[in-house]
């Protein structure tokens, strides 16, 4: 009998390792940066034994069709990644010259968005392929809704949702699903922290007003079309959004403003980051050779493949100056201005040079990913920030002490000089660390978090006793503008019935003083 227990502990093992491996997961993820964070995801979930079928693109950039990780599926799409990888090469050149160019920006994101509604719509009309995706019986839906293909198949298919978030079409996650008072929690674009004067707190209305005018008229109907062809009830694309079981936040409250949120609502800020593996050896030899100077990288991330030709040589002869050795990922015309002490690259381990006690300074584009390897390494930021959320996380670390802001248009005289400040001053870097201290001050590690809510909406086949009824009510039940009415009506009903009763007793009054 002793033996006995141990049989049983083994036989649960094998039925909680039996379960761990039963897991189907259908996954719609975005291109560029975005996909770089779902696919760590991604492996940890297959490295605990689910299986995955990921939705690509055919000509996606970064989401490979034939991957050990998953099975993919393919579909067409109208708009290509090359075209919209050009536009934003004209935005460098507009911000370069000083121009803000917010309505065309808004024009390609609305047609990127429309080319993906009417994919999903061809994609939903072929019988074969819905009938391939209800037969794999899949056990929920993880999805990026930076577009929302993935939030409106999850209804379609009936699945529960996992988002892997920080960014709606148009918004800020949190702007979606959780109150956000516009006193101290600052609309993305806006420029603002979460301490704003008077006519800061004008602005950040105002500019709420018109991201949620454009939102809600020109995105999400791309979306709820589809949902009124293909859903018997249609749909309204918020609410799908405030009904998905579990979002996955991709930001903490070391690196965003404390705000509201919601109980299922998980944040997983990092949780790409790991302890930094060994360089390969010939960049341990040039790291190495920086001596006590040091170490600057500098990527612009996955969008950004060169900077214009004039900024590349600003950039390259401000470098050279430098005492410290620079390692610059960089795929453009090699600059003619390079020094000794810099190395172009294609491709660098980012994380592991991050992780390395030479490197003394990060110059990057405020991607989100970027920033926050930066700060679980606790690396100072000089920060150049290019379009979507950079210029409002690069905002975040400034105001903390930790990152400098140089646009793009001051890159040709504060280059140099800003290069300088944060690399002497150690203000930027002590504040960098206390950061990195506070993120890795947690009780369970984020990647464990992200994986523990996914398997337990598969436990559990959702989540909906976390979600508030919210997205159920009417927009005017939600602001409580029908009791504001209810009361105004009353307090109106009252004070003409207290005027007419006040009236009719003057009149009797004035009737009596007659009399007499």
């Amino acid at each position: 009998m002793a033996g006995f227990p141990r049989v049983c502990g083994g036989f649960l093992l094998l039925c909680l390792l039996a379960w761990c491996q039963g897991g189907n997961i259908l996954v719609f993820p975005v291109d560029g940066s975005h996909w770089v964070n779902m696919k760590v995801l991604l492996e940890e979930l297959h490295q605990r034994g689910h299986s995955l079928t990921v939705i690509r693109e055919a000509k996606s950039m970064y989401i490979a069709e034939a991957s050990p990780l998953y099975t993919a599926i393919t579909i067409n799409v109208q708009g290509k990644w090359g075209d919209f990888f050009d536009f934003l090469q004209d935005v460098i050149r507009g911000l370069r010259q000083g121009r803000q160019m917010h309505q065309e920006f808004f024009n390609v994101i609305l047609d990127f968005h429309s080319f993906w509604a009417e994919s999903l719509n061809n994609f939903l009309d072929d019988e074969a392929m819905v009938r391939r995706l209800k037969d794999s019986h899949f056990d929920l839906v993880i999805t990026d809704p930076a577009v929302l293909v993935g939030v409106v198949l999850a209804k379609y298919l009936e699945l529960p949702v996992v988002l892997n978030v920080r960014w709606i079409p148009g918004d800020e996650g949190h702007f979606a699903i959780a109150p956000s008072p516009l006193s101290y929690v600052p609309v993305p674009g806006s420029g603002l922290t979460d301490k704003m004067d008077f006519f800061q707190r004008v602005k950040n209305v105002l500019l709420y007003s018109v991201s949620t005018l454009q939102r809600k008229f020109y995105l999400d109907p791309v979306f709820n079309a589809v949902c009124e062809k293909h859903l018997k009830a249609g749909c309204d694309v918020t609410s799908l959004l405030q009904a998905a079981d579990i979002w996955l936040f991709r930001s903490d409250f070391v690196f965003d403003f404390p705000r509201p949120t919601m109980p299922n609502v998980v944040y997983i800020a990092g949780f790409q980051c790991k302890p930094a593996n060994p360089l390969p050896a010939d960049l341990e030899d040039f790291v190495q050779s920086a001596g006590e100077d040091g170490v600057v990288v500098m990527s612009l991330g996955t969008l950004v493949n060169a900077m214009p030709p004039e900024d590349a040589e600003e950039v390259a002869a401000v470098f050279a100056k430098l005492p410290q050795k620079v390692i610059w990922r960089h795929k453009g015309p090699r600059p003619s201005t390079v020094g000794n002490n810099t190395l172009i690259v294609d491709w660098m381990p980012q994380m592991d040079l991050l992780g390395h006690p030479q490197v003394k300074l990060f110059v990057a584009h405020g991607g989100t990913n970027g920033l926050q390897e930066a700060i679980y390494y606790g690396v100072p930021v000089l920060g150049i920030p290019l379009f979507f959320d950079q210029p409002d996380n690069l905002l975040r670390l400034q105001e903390r002490g930790a990152a400098k802001i140089l646009e793009l248009d001051q890159l040709t005289q504060g280059f140099e000089e800003s290069l300088k400040e944060v690399l002497h001053q150690d203000g930027y870097r002590r504040n960098m660390q206390r950061l990195s201290r506070l993120h890795r001050d947690q009780p369970t590690a984020p990647m464990d978090r992200a994986v523990f809510w996914v398997e337990y909406v598969m436990r559990h086949k959702g989540a909906p006793h976390l979600r508030t009824r919210a997205y159920e009510m009417a927009w005017y039940a939600y602001y409580g503008l029908d009791l504001v009415l209810l009361l105004a009506t009353t307090a109106t009903v009252l004070l003409v019935l207290l005027l007419a009763l006040f009236r009719l007793l003057c009149c009797r009054k004035k009737r009596k003083n007659k009399q007499q």
